[in-house]
């Protein structure tokens, strides 16, 4: 099934593709007709640009145009939105893009009716850069997106690893508009007050993302410079590397196309590395709120807030991410045995995601062990 999901999937969006290429072709735009040819022929993404026009020839995805002049790329799954009983926005994570496989089950989509709108976070993919990018103006975009497609005063969310930030903006931000939220490997912000010093100490990921964020702040050249260099290791060995990945995850990289923006050539242009700095200040930085002091969006229990996890994430340490869920009890916790940071895309699990969201299924494979969770919280009350 996921198999036939795939190709379904690919001939769709070659087809889309092909009628966008053939619009133009048809118009005489001169001086065009080879680089489009070209572009399609390999399958290329070009990169955004200021311009005004909404009829840009190196766009190939649909595009909204935001109160502040900046395009947003997205794309469309699943049933029509006028006839879908749920409609889920999902939120992609870093060096990633609208582009990212969300495994559902076709006969799941279609028995449900699910709506599936996947966009790409500004400076993203087709997305125009926002200099001022902020948690807030994540959330924002997010509900602009909502309004000006149309789908209706509440929406799902679903956020990936640091998308995750994002999605914890729309609970900050934009409560009255969210059906229901699942998070898939969140990303933890070490500055976090509600963090207790005693469990994030001795954490190596906080120390590098410390020292990787004093480089982003005072030297970002240098760090730009560093990022590229030949003696570094290329994202190739990073991806089957044992320190960031688990087994699973080194398994499902020979399936997917892994992280081609961290590569040193992608790195080298100044809009993609400027994308994905950005996108690492906000998401560690300093926040506005503090997400374990959040309210229960669904104090009614109307929906419903999730977060899913791998035991064995190396990227976003599993044991600080229980804390988070034992702070805030109106979460539903769920942990994947033997998974690592690309849960998503494990076999499976995104069906689990959205029967558990959409109809509070339970699947007793992904509940953590009791013996794993914080039974008493008292030895972790000395904050940062």
């Amino acid at each position: 099934m996921h198999k036939y999901y795939t190709v379904r999937f690919i001939i769709q969006e070659k087809m889309k593709r092909m009628r966008h290429y053939l619009k133009f072709l048809t118009q005489n735009q001169q001086g065009q007709t080879h680089k489009l040819c070209r572009c399609f022929c390999q399958g290329t993404q070009l990169s955004p640009n200021n311009d005004d026009s909404v009829d840009d020839l190196s766009m190939v995805s649909s595009r909204i145009r935001l109160r502040d002049g900046r395009h947003l790329a997205y794309v469309e799954r699943g049933v029509p939105k006028d006839e879908a009983s749920y409609k889920i926005i999902i939120v992609h994570g870093f060096g990633s893009s609208k582009e990212m496989n969300f495994l559902a089950p076709q006969e799941l989509i279609d028995e449900l009716g699910i709506y599936l709108l996947q966009y790409d976070r500004a400076g993203y993919g087709e997305s125009d850069p926002n200099p001022k990018r902020s948690l807030k103006s994540e959330a924002l975009d997010i509900e602009e997106l909502a309004d000006q497609l149309q789908i209706g005063a509440h929406f799902y969310v679903i956020g990936v690893s640091m998308g995750s930030y994002a999605s914890w903006s729309c609970l900050k931000y934009l409560p009255h508009r969210l059906a229901g939220l699942a998070l898939i490997a969140p990303v933890i912000n070490y500055r976090w007050p509600s963090l207790p010093r005693s469990l994030i100490r001795e954490d190596y990921r906080r120390r590098f993302i410390k020292w990787a964020m004093w480089l982003a702040n005072h030297c970002p050249k240098l760090l730009h410079w560093w990022a590229t260099q030949k003696w570094l290791p290329s994202n190739a060995v990073i991806e089957k590397n044992p320190t960031f990945f688990n087994k699973n995850d080194i398994d499902i990289l020979k399936t997917i196309p892994g992280f081609p923006m961290f590569s040193k050539d992608r790195l080298r242009e100044q809009v993609v590395f400027d994308t994905l700095l950005h996108d690492w200040k906000v998401a560690f930085g300093k926040w506005e709120f503090d997400p374990m002091k959040l309210n229960n969006p669904f104090p009614n229990k109307q929906s419903s807030f999730h977060i899913w996890q791998g035991y064995e994430d190396k990227v976003v340490p599993s044991e600080i991410q229980r804390f988070v869920s034992s702070q805030l009890p109106w979460i539903q916790y769920h942990e994947v045995p033997d998974g690592g940071h690309l849960i998503v895309y494990y076999k499976g699990l995104c069906e689990a995601i959205l029967k558990a969201l959409l109809l509070g299924q339970q699947n007793h494979a992904y509940k953590p062990r009791l013996s794993l969770l914080f039974k008493d919280n008292e030895c972790y009350q000395e904050t940062i």
